[in-house]
This record gives C-alpha cells, sequence and structure tokens, in this order.
C-alpha cells in the first residue's frame, strides 16, 4: 500500500439505529369526530359523555383541541379564537343563550369528564386562558357566556380549576384599557354569588392573587374608590361594595399606624406626632374610637422589647405610656373615648403574655397622667363588657378601684 494512501476499514458493516417516528398531529379529524358525537347525540350531553368514554379518543394529545369543540363548536385557527375549517356542531357553550340554566350542563358535562380523565385539567387551563386573553375577539353577549361558564366552573368547584388562570389573563392593560374586563368580571361576581357567599368570593380571589387589586379590573380614568362604589351598587353588588370600603379603610388605617409608630420609634416631638395624627384623620376621615386604637398599637408596637425579660419589658412599656400620655390625653377626649382605651388595653394585655401582670400598672399610670378619669376606670371596672380576661384583670385592679372609692368617699 502506497504511504500516500489513506488506511480504509474492512470488513464491518456500521448499522443504523431504528428511531420511533411519531405519527403527525391532527387535531382536524379529532375534532371532527368529537363534532361527529355531538351531532348524533343532537346535543344530549350525558350521551355525548358516554360516547366519549367509549371512543379510544387520543384525549393526551388533543386535549385542547377537544375543549375548543366544547367552547365553540369546532377548531379554532392556532393563536385565536377565530373558526378553523370544517364542520362544527350548535351545542358549545358560545352557541348557548347567556343564561345559566343553559350553561350549567356544560359545566356539569366537564365535570365528570374531568373525573374520568383529571390530566385534562392543564387542557382546561390553557383553553381558558387564551380564550380570555383573547376577549377582544368575542362578541359581547359571547363574553357573557364566557363569564358565567367562568362563575359556574368555580360555584361547582370544578376538578381544581385554579383562580389564576381566570384572573390573572384579565388584567392585561389592552383588554383593561379597552373596557372589556370590567363588564366580564361584573357577570362573573353576580353569578358567582347567585349560590356563594361573599367571603367564597374572596377566598377565591385572594386565591387567583386579585384580592387587592380590584381596582386594576377597572380602565384607567376610573380607577378609583368612587367610580368602585357607584359601578357595583348599580348593579346590585353592595356586599362588594362594602368590603371594599372596608378594605380601604383598613389600609388607610395601617398607613397611620406605620407613619405614628415611624415617628415614636425616632423620639419624634409629641406634637408632630400630634399633628400626623390629625392630617391622615382629616385625609381618611377616620373615626376617634379606631384613632384611639391605633395610637395604643402604635405605641406598644414602637417599644424596644428585651427577649423573655420579664421586668425590662414591664418598665419598658410603662415608660412608654408615661412618655407618651400626652398623645393619647389628646385624642382621649370622651369618657366614651377613654373607656375604649381601657378595653385596648385590656385586650392587649390578654393577648400578650409580656403584659399580662401588667394592666393595673398601666391603668394607673394612665390615671396618674390625667388621661384615664376616675369615673372611666369605676366605670369599667363595675360595668365593663369585654370579656377577654375579664375576671383577672378586675381582680388585679381590686386594690386601686379600692383606693379610689375611699378617696371618693373622703371627698
Amino acid at each position: 500500500m502506497s504511504s500516500k494512501e489513506k488506511p480504509t476499514l474492512g470488513g464491518t458493516r456500521i448499522k443504523t439505529r431504528k428511531r420511533n417516528i411519531a405519527a403527525p398531529l391532527d387535531p382536524s379529524a379529532f375534532a371532527d369526530v368529537v363534532i361527529q358525537i355531538y351531532l348524533d347525540s343532537a346535543g344530549d350531553l350525558e350521551l355525548v359523555a358516554k360516547s366519549i368514554e367509549a371512543s379510544e379518543l387520543n384525549f393526551s394529545r388533543y386535549g385542547d383541541t377537544f375543549f375548543e369543540v366544547i367552547f365553540t363548536g369546532g377548531r379554532t385557527q392556532p393563536g385565536t379564537i377565530k373558526p378553523d375549517e370544517g364542520e362544527r356542531h350548535p351545542y358549545s357553550v358560545i352557541a348557548c343563550e347567556p343564561e345559566r340554566e343553559d350553561i350549567l350542563p356544560s359545566v356539569i358535562f366537564i365535570q365528570k369528564i374531568l373525573r374520568r380523565k383529571p390530566f385534562l385539567i392543564k387542557n382546561l387551563e390553557n383553553v381558558t386562558r387564551r380564550f380570555l386573553q383573547s376577549l377582544e375577539l368575542f362578541e359581547e353577549n359571547e363574553r357573557k357566556k364566557i363569564a358565567i361558564f367562568t362563575a359556574l366552573a368555580f360555584s361547582q368547584k370544578l376538578s381544581g380549576l385554579p383562580p389564576e388562570t381566570v384572573f390573572q389573563p384579565l388584567l392585561k392593560d389592552n383588554l383593561v384599557t379597552k373596557g372589556l374586563v370590567l363588564p366580564f368580571i361584573t357577570d362573573f361576581f353576580k353569578e358567582f354569588l347567585v349560590d356563594n357567599s361573599l367571603d367564597d368570593l374572596i377566598t377565591i380571589l385572594k386565591r387567583g392573587k386579585v384580592e387587592d387589586d380590584l381596582l386594576e379590573f377597572f380602565p384607567t380614568s376610573k380607577r378609583t374608590p368612587e367610580a368602585f362604589s357607584e359601578h357595583f351598587t348599580k348593579e346590585g353588588l353592595l356586599p362588594l361594595v362594602e368590603y371594599n370600603k372596608k378594605k380601604i379603610f383598613e389600609v388607610k388605617l395601617n398607613e397611620m399606624k406605620t407613619a405614628l409608630t415611624t415617628q415614636i420609634s425616632e423620639d419624634a416631638e409629641v406634637s408632630d406626632v400630634v399633628e400626623t395624627v390629625k392630617q391622615h384623620v382629616k385625609d381618611a376621615k377616620l373615626p376617634d374610637i379606631d384613632v384611639v386604637r391605633i395610637l395604643w398599637d402604635a405605641l406598644m408596637d414602637a417599644v424596644q422589647w428585651s427577649g423573655k425579660n420579664q421586668q425590662q419589658n414591664a418598665n419598658s412599656a410603662l415608660r412608654q405610656v408615661k412618655a407618651w400620655a400626652e398623645l393619647l390625653k389628646t385624642f382621649c377626649t370622651t369618657g366614651k373615648l377613654e373607656l375604649e382605651l381601657m378595653y385596648k388595653v385590656q385586650v392587649h394585655c390578654y393577648e400578650d403574655a409580656k403584659l399580662m401582670k401588667l394592666f393595673p400598672e398601666i391603668i394607673r399610670s394612665l390615671y396618674d397622667q390625667d388621661v384615664l378619669a376616675e369615673d372611666t376606670i369605676l366605670h369599667w371596672f363595675r360595668k365593663g363588657t369585654n370579656p377577654k380576661g375579664r375576671q383577672n384583670f378586675v381582680k388585679s385592679l381590686e386594690p386601686f378601684v379600692k383606693w379610689l372609692e375611699e378617696a371618693e368617699e373622703e371627698e
């Protein structure tokens, strides 16, 4: 062999590995079979369910197509809700009347299918999300039907359909700006509340991570508490309006509490803290009783507690009460507000172990600083209504009350 010739490998045959060739996707043929089942059953969903159960259709591959046929009567073009070529059936969700009586059978039908084929829940999520993201492609009447369907799906606890699948796609800016989301979510709320409580609705909103963002369903120009109240009052959803007002109120209280705690922790001037309180009261129209409660919480939150050292904690709490008595006195201007402060101290001491034994000393300090009047303390002692720890606190306050009564007799 010439030195220039390249060596060759002889006597060995290289075999190619056989590969599994996947069958091409054919969603059209799948859709045609499901459509024919609908047509043969004349829309009787019981018969449709039985025929589907007896079929050998490949649901694991064509799950999305299956739900497209349920919702729209046939396949839709990729990325849209526009009908694809092929026959359609007239018994879809979109073809129903926008009434719960017409749409509920489809929800129950899907529930039955998912019980037998739970893996299809992901396909239901996919199709639901896609349709909601494409609301502008549906007619107004069709959007109403989808809203009723999704509300009934949650009301019927449709095999674990995640709330975020419904609510998150609705927060797309273009849908909200076009004013498509607010009517949809309104129809959803109204339908869901037919069979469920407001607490049930709030639970779903929390799970969908939109409970704190209800105004996000409104176009930017209408994203105000006043617009929220006006819209849902007009739609007859007063419980939702009251809930939102309460939530906004709680947010404002927390904002005030945070601001006060910061100022108190930084040893701000009492006059500055008083002005902060007055400004929050003016802006948020906060009731006097809530102001007194927040003041006490802010004072206690600003204390530098020292772990498990009970004596140090007691000393810190009493120093705080004495240092900021003037602040409490400024806003405890009536016997009713003073009594509310006593109830607040009572509950706080009952719920916080490190303050449990400190109740009589706190009350005595508030008396000495002219925050609590003698009549208020005696009224609480004789007729107080808050039951939390009351028996123990009454007993611990007996020596001080006895002293007050004796001083009153001497006068």
